[in-house]
C-alpha cells in the first residue's frame, strides 16, 4: 500500500483501484488478525490499541495517496483529527470511527479536496466514518452551542497531516475550549447524564444490559472524566494524576474498569453482524463460554458471567460517583457557603452534620470501633441526610473488620434492628448499606446473592436488588400509596405486630439462590445461624424461618390450585399455624411479586391472594379447622337462591337448576352469584350458544360466561378460539350440570378494543365459536391466520425444557396437571386438545404465563370421573403432553 501511495508515475486515478484493493485487503486481514489475538486471550487494552493503531496506519496511507498529486502549497494548512472514541485511542471492532479535517484558512481548498478523495475511498471499502470539515472559527462556533460537540474535541488525537496546523488547533480551539465556563458544561453534561440513565433505564441490574450506555457501562467512565478534565484543565486521565487530583489507585481502577468492559464490548460486536451494544441472552452465553466460565451444581455459566458483570458495573458506577463527587465538590468549594449553611452540628461522638451530609469528626472512628459504621447509617437515616463521601471512603476501607465478633456485637445488631424498626429512611439506609457492600459483611450469606442473575426473562433484576425493591413495596403500603387500589392489603398490613421481622425476612426471603436449587428451603436452613447472630428470640426466629420456607407457597396456591375446594384452604390453613404467619406471608407474597417485574403483578392476580386470604384467615379464626357441613350449607345456599329469584323465575325451574347442579358448584360460589348463573342460563335457553361477557371487579381483566350443550373437546374449542384472537385466559371453571348444560366461567384479558364488554370484537368471538361448536369452522383455521414468520429481529430468550408435575394429593376429586412449557401462541389450545384426545375431563384451569414461560394447571378425570392412579397412565400422559409441547405450531 506504501508503494502505490509514493508512485507518482501514473496518474491519481489509474492507481486509484489499486490502492483500494489494497486497503481493502489491508483493513480486513488486519481485522482478521486482530480478532484470532483477542481469542487467544489478549487483553481488552491490547486488542483496543491494534484496532486503534490499524485505523491510524489506514488513514495515513489514504491521506498520502489523496494528497499525492495536489497541489502541496496548501499542505501546510491541514490536519487530520481523531474524535470521539476513535481520538481516545479506544476503537472497538464495531466502533464509530470519527475524524475531523482541520485547516487554518490557508488549507481550505486542499483540505476539501483531500477529504472528498479520503471519504470515497474510506465508503468504498466499507467503512462508516463520521467526519465534519472545520477551521478554529467553526470549531469554537459549534462547541459553544453543542455540549456533544464540545465533548468529542476533548478527545481530539492527531492522525496524520500538518502537526503544526494541529498544534495551532491545541493552542487555539482545545485550550479555550478548557478555559471556558466549566460550571455550565458540568450542570448541562450532569443533565445529559441523567436523560441518558432515563432512556436506557437507571439502574446497573437490567436483563440485558447496555455495555456502552447503560448504568455500570463504558459512558458512566468516560462522563466522570470528561467532567474532571474540564474542571481541572487537563487533557488526560493521567495528566489528572500527575495533578494530583487522582490517585495512582483511582487511576488504575479506571484502567482495570476500562480493560473489562472493553474485552466483553470486543467479544460482542465480534459476534454481532452489526452496531451493537446490547448483551442479549444468546451472546452472553456465548461470551460467558468464551471467557472461560462452567456450569456448576450452584449456577450456570451465563448465570455466573452476569453476576460478575454486574459486581463490575456497581463498582464503575462507584469510581465514577467519586470522580463526579470530587467534581463537584471542588464547585461548591468555589462558592462561598451561605451564612449558617456550612455551621457543623455535632450529632453523636465522632459524627457531625454539614450541609446535609453526614461526616466524621475522627478520621480513625472505624478503625477503632468497626460497628459504628452501623451507627453512620443509623444517624443519616434518623437526621434525613446522606452519607459524606468520606464516610463512604472510610466504610469502604474497613469492611474487612467486620468480623463474626464485630457482626454479633450488641450494639450493631441493636443498630440494624432499630433501623428496620424507624418509619422512615429504611430503604435508603438498606440501599446504602448494599451500595456499599456492607451488607454483604454484616450479613454473609446475603453476599451469596450478590449481583446474582437468574438466566430467565422473568426475572428483571438481580436477586439483591429484587429484594430491595420488594422491601420498597412493603413500605409503599405503609405509606397508604396502595390504600386505594388495595384496601385490604393495606389493612392487614397496618395489622403487623413486628414490622421489623417482616423487613427482614423480605431482605432475606431469597438468600437460598446463592446455593443452586431448591433456595426457599437451603434459604430457610439458614435463618436459625442468622436469627441467633442477630438476637432474635425464638418465636421470631421460627417465623423467620417460616416465611423464607414458605415464601412461594401463597402464591402457587392462588395461581394453580382451585380456591374452591375447601379441604385445600383447610391444609394451607394448617401450615399456616397462626393468622399473623399468613398475614406477613400475604404482605411477603405481594412484595415479592410486585418487585419482579414491570406488568408481574395484575388485578387477577390480586385478587386471586386476597381470596385465598380471606378464606383461610376465616378457618383460622375459627380454630377448629372445620367448615359447616356440607349437605347443611348445600340447603342453605339453595334456599337463599330460590328466595332471590322468587317471583322472576319458575321455582319449578330454579329448584330444577339447584337439582342438576353438582356439589362442588354449588359449594364455589356465593348464593347471588348462582343467582346470576341462573338468570343467564334461563336467558340462553332457546340459543345454541349463550356468549356473556362483563367487567371484572377491578377493570384489570374481563368475565366471559359461556353456556351451551356440552360436547366432547367443548373447552378444547374455547381455549382454540380465545388463542386465534389474542385472548389471554387467566383461569377457568368449568361446569357440566346433570342434564348436559355445559357452564364455563373464564377469566381473561384481550388485546387493545377488548376491554369493553359492549364492543364489536366480543361478537366477532363468539360467532367463531358458535361456528367452531357447530362445525361449520376448524380451529386450526382459525389459528393459522394468527401465525406470522418469526421477525429476524425478534430477541433471543433463554428457553427452558417443558416439565409435566403430576399431583395425586393436592385435590380429593382430581388429578392436578402442572404444564411448564415456552409461551408461543396455540400452545393452550394444543394442550387441551392432547387432554381430549387422551379421554381425559377437564374441571379447572389455572393459566398463568411469566413473561415467555407458561405455567398452567389443569385438574382432570378419567372417563369413568376418577383420579389417574395408574404409573403406566400416568407416564403416558406426561409423554403425550411432552410431544405436543414440542411440536411446532400448527
Amino acid at each position: 500500500m506504501r508503494d502505490i501511495c509514493q508512485d507518482a508515475s501514473r496518474p491519481y486515478a489509474a492507481r486509484r483501484a489499486d490502492l483500494l484493493e489494497a486497503a481493502a485487503d489491508y483493513w480486513k486481514q488486519g481485522r482478521d488478525r486482530v480478532r484470532e489475538y483477542h481469542r487467544r486471550g489478549a487483553s481488552g487494552h491490547e486488542v483496543v490499541q491494534q484496532l486503534t493503531g490499524m485505523a491510524d496506519r489506514l488513514m495515513a496511507a489514504l491521506y498520502a495517496f489523496a494528497a499525492s498529486d495536489l497541489r502541496t502549497d496548501g499542505h501546510a494548512g491541514c490536519a487530520v483529527v481523531a474524535l470521539g472514541g476513535y481520538g481516545r485511542g479506544q476503537l472497538n471492532p464495531r466502533s464509530d470511527i470519527d475524524i475531523m479535517f482541520f485547516h487554518n484558512g490557508k488549507g481550505r481548498r486542499f483540505t476539501e479536496q483531500v477529504s472528498e478523495r479520503m471519504l470515497y475511498l474510506l465508503w468504498d471499502m466499507g467503512i462508516d466514518v463520521g467526519y465534519s470539515i472545520r477551521n478554529a472559527h467553526h470549531c469554537l462556533d459549534i462547541a459553544k452551542s453543542d455540549i456533544t460537540a464540545r465533548t468529542a474535541l476533548l478527545d481530539s488525537r492527531y492522525i496524520c497531516g500538518d502537526r503544526r496546523c494541529f498544534e495551532e488547533y491545541e493552542q487555539v480551539v482545545l485550550s479555550r475550549v478548557l478555559d471556558w465556563n466549566s460550571k455550565s458544561y458540568v450542570t448541562q453534561k450532569l443533565e445529559e447524564n441523567a436523560r441518558r440513565l432515563g432512556k436506557y433505564n437507571a439502574s446497573v441490574y437490567l436483563l440485558e444490559p447496555n455495555i456502552k450506555e447503560g448504568e455500570g457501562g463504558l459512558r458512566d467512565l468516560h462522563t466522570a472524566q470528561w467532567l474532571a478534565q474540564i474542571k481541572f484543565k487537563a487533557r488526560s486521565l493521567y495528566e489528572l494524576v500527575l495533578r494530583g487530583i487522582v490517585t495512582e489507585k483511582e487511576y488504575n481502577e479506571f484502567e482495570c474498569a476500562y480493560d473489562y468492559l472493553w474485552r466483553i464490548r470486543n467479544e460482542l460486536h465480534f459476534l454481532s453482524s452489526g452496531k451493537n451494544e446490547q448483551l442479549r441472552f444468546d451472546q452472553q452465553e456465548k461470551i460467558a463460554r468464551f471467557l472461560g466460565y462452567r456450569d456448576d451444581k450452584r449456577a450456570l455459566a451465563v448465570e455466573q458471567f452476569m453476576q460478575d458483570y454486574y459486581a463490575h458495573a456497581v463498582h464503575v458506577e462507584e469510581i465514577a460517583t467519586r470522580l463526579t463527587e470530587k467534581v463537584l465538590r471542588h464547585d461548591q468549594g468555589a462558592v462561598a457557603p451561605r451564612p449558617g449553611s456550612a455551621s457543623r452540628r455535632p450529632v453523636a461522638d465522632g459524627f457531625y452534620i454539614i450541609q446535609g451530609e453526614l461526616c466524621l469528626s475522627r478520621a480513625g472512628l472505624f478503625e477503632e470501633r468497626p460497628e459504628e459504621m452501623m451507627r453512620a447509617f443509623r444517624l443519616a437515616q434518623v437526621h434525613g441526610v446522606s452519607l459524606s463521601p468520606q464516610v463512604k471512603a472510610r466504610i469502604r476501607d474497613n469492611l474487612h473488620r467486620i468480623n463474626n465478633t464485630v457482626r454479633r456485637s450488641r450494639d450493631m445488631v441493636n443498630t440494624f434492628m432499630e433501623i428496620l424498626r424507624h418509619h422512615r429512611g429504611v430503604l435508603q439506609a438498606l440501599r446504602d448499606m448494599h451500595y456499599l457492600r456492607f451488607l454483604n459483611h454484616f450479613i454473609p450469606e446475603f453476599g451469596r446473592i450478590y449481583c446474582k442473575v437468574q438466566h430467565d426473562a422473568y426475572h428483571v433484576f438481580t436477586v439483591d436488588t429484587h429484594s430491595l425493591f420488594a422491601i420498597g413495596e412493603v413500605i409503599k403500603v405503609w405509606q397508604g400509596e396502595y390504600a386505594e387500589e388495595m384496601p385490604r392489603l393495606t389493612d392487614v398490613a397496618n395489622d403487623i405486630e413486628k414490622r421489623e421481622l417482616l423487613l427482614l425476612a423480605i431482605l432475606l426471603h431469597d438468600i437460598g439462590k446463592g446455593e443452586g436449587r431448591d433456595h426457599c428451603n437451603k434459604g430457610a436452613d439458614m435463618m436459625p445461624t442468622v436469627a441467633r447472630r442477630l438476637s432474635l428470640n425464638r418465636e421470631d426466629s421460627q417465623r423467620l424461618e417460616f416465611l423464607v420456607r414458605h415464601h412461594l407457597l401463597m402464591a402457587h396456591i392462588a395461581q394453580r390450585r382451585d380456591l374452591h375446594d375447601d379441604r385445600m384452604i383447610v391444609d394451607f390453613a394448617r401450615t399456616m399455624g397462626m393468622s399473623e404467619n399468613l398475614k406477613m406471608l400475604y404482605l411477603l407474597t405481594f412484595a415479592d411479586l410486585k418487585a419482579v417485574g414491570p406488568d408481574v403483578w395484575t388485578g387477577w392476580k390480586s385478587m386471586l391472594l386476597e381470596e385465598l386470604f380471606d378464606k383461610t384467615h376465616l378457618v383460622l379464626e375459627r380454630g377448629n379447622f372445620l367448615f359447616e357441613k356440607r349437605s347443611e350449607k348445600i340447603r342453605n345456599r339453595k334456599r337463599k337462591v330460590q328466595a332471590l329469584l322468587e317471583g322472576e323465575i319458575d321455582a319449578r325451574i330454579v329448584a330444577d337448576r339447584l337439582r342438576n347442579a353438582s356439589t362442588r358448584y354449588l359449594l364455589s360460589f356465593r348464593s347471588q352469584v348462582i343467582a346470576d348463573h341462573i338468570r343467564l342460563i334461563q336467558g340462553s335457553r332457546d340459543k345454541r350458544l349463550g356468549f356473556f361477557v362483563a367487567g371484572g371487579p377491578d377493570g384489570s381483566y374481563m368475565e366471559l360466561t359461556i353456556v351451551t350443550h356440552d360436547l366432547q373437546g367443548l373447552f378444547t374449542m374455547i381455549t382454540g378460539v380465545m388463542s386465534a384472537y389474542g385472548i389471554n385466559i387467566l383461569g377457568a371453571q368449568i361446569f357440566t350440570q346433570r342434564d348436559g348444560t355445559a357452564f364455563d366461567l373464564l377469566q381473561v384479558k384481550g388485546p387493545s378494543g377488548y376491554d369493553d364488554a359492549a364492543s364489536e370484537k366480543w361478537r366477532a368471538v363468539e360467532e367463531s365459536l358458535l361456528a367452531v361448536i357447530e362445525g361449520r369452522l376448524r380451529v386450526e383455521e382459525l389459528l393459522r391466520k394468527r401465525h406470522r414468520p418469526l421477525s429476524w429481529g425478534e430477541p433471543s430468550r433463554p428457553r427452558v425444557p417443558s416439565r409435566i408435575d403430576v399431583d395425586n394429593e393436592v385435590s380429593q376429586e382430581y388429578t392436578v396437571l402442572d404444564v411448564y412449557t415456552h409461551d408461543e401462541v396455540g400452545v393452550l389450545y394444543r394442550i387441551c386438545r392432547t387432554l381430549r384426545d387422551l379421554g381425559l375431563y377437564l374441571g379447572v384451569a389455572k393459566i398463568s404465563t411469566k413473561v415467555d414461560q407458561v405455567a398452567d394447571t389443569f385438574y382432570v378425570k378419567d372417563i369413568f370421573s376418577q383420579k389417574i392412579r395408574d404409573p403406566q397412565r400416568i407416564e403416558e400422559v406426561r409423554e403425550c403432553l411432552l410431544a405436543c409441547l414440542d411440536k411446532a405450531p400448527h
